[in-house]
């Protein structure tokens, strides 16, 4: 039943999510929206920034037909909100998200061939900027190297434009330091904490949530590659960017400090996307309404643990 809610692309099926994203949002940060005035300015300022990623999302796909004429990517992007709340706590990680989609957005649309040398700049600028947020977004300049291989092996220009993005994101910060803090450089600026200690999945409820999140993954991740030779040629590049972007994301949630479900953030989009493709091929609808309810019924069995 639920797959075929979403099985085509509509305005209620935006709304569905949305609804479904902001009632868990209250839920989950009920004391903070109602506590201090400063406290509840900036959770409210997640849930807008959560709510936008749904959309964001939703316009990436649909516009460089990514999926065909359905809503099982954002479908799937609000049941992982679901697994994983925490996502929706951290200011800063939903900020760098926002600007690596932004950046992802941008790389994706380079198979029109049109203005690559401003979209790779842009992708490389806003990868810079979420890297102010969360230091270790900064390894999603890769991407902006995987699409170089793909689009503009052959251009130097192109090679060097994504560096003078860069450039522009530290300089601006450096414009920022001196106007508001008179110095060029402050020691938050770059900070590189990394942490490889897992005892925090170390409970059922965490063992539960990553063993569907992973197997969910790699099963949908190896179709995914059966099915890209059949896409239209012109967008396979942006196929394989969408893949590059979920090994980095798990790398950086690996690495991350934060240990809560919240450094998978990063994957929640590509992973959609993956998804997303995997649904639209599965034949035996029984099939698909099972693997969709495991999505469903994880956070629901993982808080009776």
């Amino acid at each position: 039943m639920i797959t075929s809610i979403f099985s085509k692309s509509k305005p209620i099926n935006f709304i569905i999510v949305a609804v479904y994203v902001a009632l868990l949002f209250v839920i989950t940060n009920y004391s903070l929206l109602f506590s201090t005035l400063n406290t509840g300015f900036y959770t409210l300022l997640n849930g807008v920034i959560t709510l936008f990623l749904i959309f964001l999302l939703d316009f990436i796909v649909s516009k460089n037909n990514l999926t065909q004429r359905n809503s099982y990517a954002i479908m799937t992007f609000g049941l992982l909100f679901g697994m994983f709340p925490e996502a929706m706590t951290h200011l800063d990680l939903l900020l760098s998200t926002l600007f690596i989609l932004f950046a992802l957005r941008r790389l994706i649309s380079l198979h029109s061939k049109l203005n690559i040398k401003k979209k790779l700049f842009d992708a490389a600028f806003w990868v810079a900027i979420a890297s102010l947020f969360f230091f270790w977004s900064i390894l999603f300049f890769a991407l902006v190297i995987v699409a170089l291989i793909y689009y503009s092996q052959n251009d130097f220009k192109n090679i060097i434009i994504p560096f003078i993005g860069v450039a522009t994101a530290v300089v601006l910060l450096v414009m920022f330091n001196i106007i508001v803090y008179d110095v060029y450089f402050r020691p938050s600026d770059f900070e590189r904490y990394a942490s490889l200690d897992f005892t925090a999945y170390n409970s059922k409820e965490s063992i539960l949530k990553f063993t569907v999140l992973f197997s969910s993954f790699v099963w949908s991740f190896i179709y995914y590659f059966r099915i890209i030779p059949d896409k239209n040629k012109k967008l396979k590049p942006s196929y394989f960017i969408i893949a590059w972007a979920s090994v980095i994301a798990i790398l950086v949630a690996i690495i991350s400090p934060v240990k809560n479900g919240s450094e998978y953030l990063f994957l929640f989009v590509p992973f959609s996307i993956i998804m997303a493709n995997y649904i639209e091929v599965i034949s035996e609808r029984r099939f698909k309404e099972v693997f969709i309810a495991l999505l469903v019924l994880t956070p629901i069995i993982s808080l009776l643990l």
